[in-house]
């Protein structure tokens, strides 16, 4: 019989309340959207004012959505810096499959 080894990070996760695990996930995944962003500016060396631009966005929310101290974006504005970056289509999973999804345009009003 062997024993399932379990780091410290899962240690910390199986101990916290079911309040506590949603806030950490909601935490998680704001970290890994501005991961995302951060990673794509660095691999194709855009500044943000040049991402801004593209993305028909100020350099204000671009910068905030790239810390990640703006954490109330729309997908609207998250499918522009996407846009900004090149991207055509994101993968989601859903029920265990990858599903592929186009990002569309967006509309000017």
């Amino acid at each position: 019989m062997t024993k399932k080894i379990t780091s410290t990070v899962d240690e910390f996760i199986e101990s916290l309340s079911p309040e506590e695990r949603k806030k950490y996930d909601e935490e998680y995944n704001e970290l890994l959207l501005s991961e995302l962003i951060l990673a794509a500016m660095e691999k194709d060396t855009i500044s943000v004012r040049n991402l801004a631009k593209k993305a028909g966005l100020s350099p204000t929310v671009v910068q905030a959505m790239r810390s990640g101290s703006r954490k109330d974006f729309s997908m609207q504005t998250f499918f522009k810096v996407l846009k900004g970056l090149g991207s055509k289509g994101i993968m989601v999973e859903f029920n265990g499959r990858y599903i592929p999804l186009n990002i569309p345009n967006s509309k000017e009003k």
